[in-house]
């Protein structure tokens, strides 16, 4: 993500909490927008920033599905495909829809290896089962074993780091990984790196990514939920843009048809922070309309009576 040997460094966005109009905490937060060919076409802070890509690698796992005939063979939709896009809120629409899958490949809940939530009582409700059932479609559909499917070098991990590493033409080998909270590997990559991938995702050179993105765009109550940023953002903008949150202030977007995308990370790993980034950058690059972006702000940067949210930067040239 560089020209030559010249690092692309340009100022950070901040946003601001005000309590009655006085600053109270401020965030710091580093954006990128990247072509599908991976050229960085603006950013605030420095595109090689390096993070964690956490759940907003999931349309990208969800690959592993739709490239293997698994959703032919066990006649899944694209609402099953959507919830394995997910972060999803746990409620019975969304659970009932990740046992669907799994009843459709003959593979018990208990087979799930992601965690019971809190004051929950199944797999099924946590945040990441749409994921976690996608991978065992495939395990079933390709003959992997399903005991110890989220191990780095498990098949159906292989498949999906092979896929990263044939869309950023790299060598699998040099991602490094550690472990999500769900279990499940997740990746340490660039900025850019994560812009491109979302750049690719929304530019129709693949019928694979075409349909994960007409899955997310067409069921958006599954991959969030109600009220959640992911959700409400591809309801408003009608099938123009795929949203993904990650953990830790992680937020990624691609342009469906144009071959964009933009990653976002707040430093902090303020939700709020890249809720608000994601607006206004939108808004900037005209991804969404004036009426679109005053009624997220209203949902996401109104914290209340007494509070709100506001950015201060822009995007620049690199």
């Amino acid at each position: 993500m560089t020209r030559g040997k010249r690092t692309i460094q340009t100022a950070e966005l901040q946003v601001r909490l005000l309590r009655e109009g006085i600053i109270e905490s401020t965030h710091r937060v580093q954006a990128v927008v990247s072509d599908s060919r991976g050229r960085v076409l603006s950013v605030a802070g420095n595109p090689e920033t390096s993070t964690f890509i956490r759940s907003a690698l999931k349309p990208f796992q969800a690959l592993a599905v739709a490239n293997t005939g698994t959703l032919e063979r066990f006649g899944l939709t694209d609402r099953d495909l959507a919830v394995m896009c997910s972060s999803h809120q746990g409620t019975v629409d969304q659970a009932r829809q990740v046992f669907n899958i799994l009843w459709r490949c003959d593979v018990e809940p208990t087979a799930l290896q992601c965690p019971v939530p809190l004051g929950k009582r199944s797999p099924l409700e946590h945040n990441c089962s749409g994921k976690h059932a996608g991978m065992l479609a495939v395990c079933r559909q390709c003959n992997f074993p399903l005991s110890n499917y989220l191990q780095r070098n498990h098949p159906v991990q292989r498949l999906i780091v092979n896929k990263m590493g044939e869309l950023l033409k790299m060598p699998p080998e040099e991602f490094i990984y550690a472990h999500d909270d769900c279990g499940a590997p997740t990746y340490f990559m660039q900025l850019g790196q994560m812009a491109t991938l979302y750049a690719q995702l929304g530019s129709g050179d693949s019928l694979d990514m075409e349909r994960v993105v007409r899955a997310m765009t067409h069921h958006p109550s599954l991959i969030s939920g109600d009220g959640q940023f992911d959700t409400e953002l591809m309801r408003f903008a009608e099938g123009e843009l795929v949203s993904k949150a990650g953990a830790e202030g992680i937020q990624c977007v691609a342009r469906v048809g144009q071959g964009l995308g933009l990653a976002i990370k707040a430093t902090d790993g303020a939700k709020r922070a890249k809720h608000a980034i994601a607006i206004h950058l939108l808004k900037q690059m005209g991804w969404i309309t004036p009426t679109i972006a005053e009624t997220l702000t209203e949902t996401f940067m109104t914290l209340g009576n007494f509070k709100r949210l506001e950015v201060l930067g822009e995007l620049a040239m690199p």
